[in-house]
């Protein structure tokens, strides 16, 4: 029996509000199922769960092929406003959605993906939900859990050291180490490794060159993994990575890309990612099944969980729950647009997370002042929502629903004017008190979503591939970011030149942009109007199948803040965590 025979405690005696992790431990391991429980209340059969311990597993993804005629449940998008430090609480509403919906009497499985230990070190912190809307174990969810980002890492690194070994066995396929685009990767937040010269101390340890490290989850394997669809799919892309370019350039002016299967790689780098291929199965607080895989950033990759995670789900569960990273600019567009388009998937219905205080920011006001009532400053910030809203229901077809996520701060006013301007634009609003109660705090959501979901979705992409990658980057930027236009810097109409010339202008793109506005300038909130998106680079992912266009300052490893979480986290002689949220 899970957290539904815990007493919901969200205070200490002395008036401290209890924090995420001390929530967590009060449930588990005690007052938690074993995962062969859960596995059965998944309806997953025995043979397919490989147990890591008592408490979470890996599920063997044979069951799709065996079970691929079965019906597919509800897929239902969790997405958000633009990120604020005010908070959203993204996955808390997921997680809360989902043991709604189970108390509803629902056959639901959630779907996560895996947190980095760059944020859980650094400044955002974990992504196993909060409060009493958590995934557990959310201590081994958010450090090393089953491995996966440890294998990620190890196919990526493999990689890079064949193709220096190339160079300095003689380079047969004539590498010209000053156009290699593969860079090494660590899950760690280090700006040190940004950029870095290689290959030092003479001829015996290889040819001195620019390097670079990328956190692990902005790593290409990472998009790669969660886009595979199995062994052999996973193989093909691993393949078709462009790891650099030869001397020289061909009769149409494009230079030859080197790909990791002319190095023969593919096979090594899928031997090392077989395991993690596997969607890592867990529990919420209240028993609620739940699939925590994969973890490509949204503002440098696709920032969906895996697409055998999610399939896996749908063909388990009535209704699936399953979140995207960031605001629904960034997780939202390229779930549907990437994601459902690759995979051939079929969203019922979208949740748009949204809180009073994040609202108030956008509409610009300190931190510290947004505990006190601003019906201004609110109106000022709704804009930000409501272009989401109409982004979700106009430019996608589906239908959605506001999930204002409760804070003790919020007045009847402040929710009364959410609620009022959100149904001028016919979409209903909910108030999501998961935080607090958990799935009973989620259940007026979830009979929401249970309605949406019978309603007929008219589901469509922002931008077909049929244009060229200059259109389709302007389709993004002028129906999902609302832009004006676009300005393609030289170098990057240079690189466009070149990709289609190769045969990659008719994938998807990418957006690299900041989370913190609609536009690429992160200080630009609310839903600004008249401005125009700037491209600086482009280049082809071709394993993960898509184009990554980078705007503004957007990095691929990120530093540490000023004070890192990690200073606050601790381990006592019996080894119980404190500190991690």
């Amino acid at each position: 029996m899970t957290g539904d025979g815990v007493r919901k405690i969200i205070k200490k005696e002395n008036g401290d509000i209890v924090s995420d992790i001390e929530i967590a431990q009060s449930v588990y391991p005690e007052h938690s199922d074993k995962i062969a429980e859960v596995a059965k209340r998944a309806n997953i059969p025995e043979q397919y769960l490989e147990q890591y311990g008592n408490y979470k597993a890996k599920v063997d993804y044979n069951y799709l092929t065996d079970h691929k005629d079965g019906k597919d449940g509800k897929l239902i998008l969790v997405t958000a406003i633009t990120p604020t430090p005010a908070g959203e609480g993204k996955t808390t509403t997921t997680v809360g959605l989902a043991d709604g919906l189970k108390l509803l009497g629902k056959k639901v499985i959630v779907t996560l993906r895996e947190p980095s230990l760059g944020p859980v070190f650094g400044v955002k912190g974990g992504a196993a939900g909060g409060g009493w809307a958590q995934v557990i174990p959310m201590e081994d969810i958010n450090l090393h859990f089953t491995g996966d980002f440890h294998a990620i890492g190890a196919a990526n690194n493999l990689l890079a050291a064949m193709v220096d070994n190339h160079i300095y066995q003689g380079n047969k396929l004539n590498i010209d180490p000053r156009k290699i685009t593969w860079r090494r990767c660590v899950d760690m937040n280090d700006r040190q490794l940004r950029f870095v010269v290689d290959g030092l101390g003479g001829k015996a340890n290889g040819a001195p060159r620019e390097d670079g490290y990328d956190i692990t989850v902005a790593s290409e394997i990472m998009a790669i993994l969660c886009l595979a669809s199995g062994i052999d799919d996973l193989k093909a892309r691993l393949s078709r990575i462009v790891v650099g370019y030869t001397y020289g350039k061909q009769s149409d002016g494009s230079e030859t890309p080197v790909t990791a299967g002319r190095l023969n790689a593919q096979g090594a780098m899928a031997a090392l990612l077989k395991d993690a291929l596997k969607p890592n199965l867990v529990q919420t607080l209240e028993g609620t099944p739940s699939f925590v895989h994969g973890g490509p950033f949204a503002n440098i990759a696709h920032g969906c969980n895996s697409v055998m995670a999610t399939r896996l789900a749908l063909k388990l569960g009535d209704y699936v729950v399953t979140e995207a990273g960031f605001g629904a600019d960034l997780g939202a567009e390229k779930f549907l647009d990437i994601k459902c388009r690759l995979a051939g998937l079929n969203p019922s219905a979208v949740v748009i997370v949204a809180t009073v205080r994040a609202l108030k920011s956008h509409g610009g006001v300190p931190k510290a002042e947004l505990g006190k009532e601003n019906l201004k400053a609110l109106e000022t910030g709704l804009p930000n929502l409501l272009q989401h809203i109409e982004n979700i229901t106009q430019v996608y077809g589906l239908p959605a629903v506001v999930a204002v996520n409760a804070f003790p701060t919020d007045t009847k006013a402040e929710l009364d004017l959410v609620e009022k301007l959100c149904n001028g634009k016919g979409v209903n609003v909910v108030l999501s008190e998961v935080w607090a109660k958990g799935g009973e705090g989620g259940r007026a959501l979830a009979q929401k979503v249970v309605e949406l979901c019978e309603k007929k979705a008219n589901f469509k992409f922002s931008y077909e591939l049929s244009g060229g990658i200059k259109d389709k980057i302007e389709a993004i930027a002028k129906r999902v970011y609302h832009a004006q236009g676009v300005d393609i810097l030289p170098d990057a109409q240079k690189e466009i030149a070149q990709l289609e010339k190769l045969g990659y202008g008719n994938i998807p793109v990418c957006m690299a942009k900041t989370q913190y506005s609609f536009t690429d300038d992160p200080v630009k909130l609310g839903a600004p109007q008249d401005w125009h998106l700037t491209v600086r680079k482009v280049k082809v992912s071709a394993g993960a199948g898509f184009i990554v266009a980078l705007t503004g300052e957007i990095m691929t490893m990120p530093g540490l803040p000023p004070v890192p979480a990690a200073e606050k986290i601790d381990v006592d002689n019996t080894g119980k965590i404190s500190g991690l949220f």
